[in-house]
């Protein structure tokens, strides 16, 4: 290792030590401060308007998107746009978060002032107790005194770090105070190996199934079976609740007078199911786990009565596995 490897290497080990303190000291002093501005979200009949500039401007974009993600309207508003019009995007059903590392950001004067003057809920972020920004605000949280990752003190790092987290520290605290379901998260997330990773069973099934009653004879239960091409056979009482599954191992062991016999005396009893609402990736284990490549669906809320299939090919799909 060079004398420059170890010397970058104890430069970017600094940097994250200082700034994972800083987070400690953050969540060491948090106050009632935090658990008011959530209070004030949670009364907004509209949106959040995050806003910020600079290095403050970007944080501001990424909380006010995981805000809209987690069941939080959010909006993020830049504001030297605002002060030529976008000012028009700021209700009096919002509430405004606004970020700014000092708290005397120049650009930020427009918004400030239109928040007061239209009793707009104003929640300020910054480092500077006195600043503008957290005297005129409804609620103002102050980041505690941290120094920037830097030597020379001046680039944003610890500041923004800070900011960030306080953003997801928000976003989590109303996602978990309005109890936000997976399924509603993907909803907002429909794209992408995440949309895939929380799609459920009732996303992906099939609903024209293979099904037939066990005193069927196996003579028709096959053609039932070759023409869903699945590969599986469902067999069900006169409730349509799930008595048994026909695949191709059982007619294997079956082979000698198949014809002759019904789809109840070839069929395995006690079959593996799964509910609509399970994930899909529980699904696939339980495939995987049974070396199969299909499950029946049943539903609890319908008395265990059948409503669909899922197979490993649709999982795949869907990118799911």
């Amino acid at each position: 290792m060079t004398s420059s490897t170890t010397d970058f290497l104890a430069v970017g080990r600094r940097v994250i030590r200082r700034e994972s303190e800083a987070l400690d000291l953050l969540a060491d002093t948090l106050d009632g401060t935090f658990s008011a501005a959530v209070d004030l979200i949670l009364k907004a009949r509209g949106r959040v308007i995050v806003c910020g500039m600079g290095k403050s401007g970007h944080i501001a974009r990424k909380i006010a998107a995981t805000f809209a993600s987690t069941g939080t309207p959010a909006q993020f508003v830049h504001p030297g746009e605002a002060s030529h019009g976008d000012l028009g995007m700021v209700t009096g059903d919002d509430v405004a978060l606004v970020l700014s590392n000092s708290g005397e950001t120049p650009e930020l004067a427009d918004v400030i002032a239109h928040t007061r003057r239209f009793s707009i809920p104003l929640i300020g972020v910054a480092s500077r107790a006195g600043s503008t920004l957290l005297r005129q605000s409804d609620v103002a949280i102050l980041l505690p005194p941290a120094p920037e990752a830097c030597e020379t003190g001046i680039v944003p790092t610890t500041s923004t770090t800070m900011t960030l987290a306080l953003g997801d520290a928000l976003a989590v605290a109303l996602m978990e105070h309005r109890q936000f379901t997976p399924d509603q998260f993907r909803v907002f997330h429909p794209g992408g190996k995440l949309g895939a990773k929380l799609a459920t069973v009732r996303h992906l099934m099939h609903a024209d199934l293979p099904l037939v009653s066990g005193d069927t004879p196996m003579s028709e239960a096959l053609l039932v079976m070759s023409q869903k091409g699945f590969g599986v056979l469902g067999v069900i009482d006169a409730d349509r609740h799930l008595i048994g599954v026909v695949t191709d191992g059982d007619l294997r062991r079956h082979m000698d007078g198949l014809l002759s016999l019904s789809a109840e005396q070839v069929m395995t009893r006690h079959p593996r199911t799964i509910g609509p609402e399970a994930l899909a990736e529980k699904a696939v284990a339980e495939m995987n786990a049974r070396k199969i490549t299909s499950l029946f669906v049943v539903d609890p809320e319908s008395s265990q009565q059948v409503v669909g299939l899922i197979h490993i090919h649709d999982c795949l799909r869907a990118g799911v596995v």
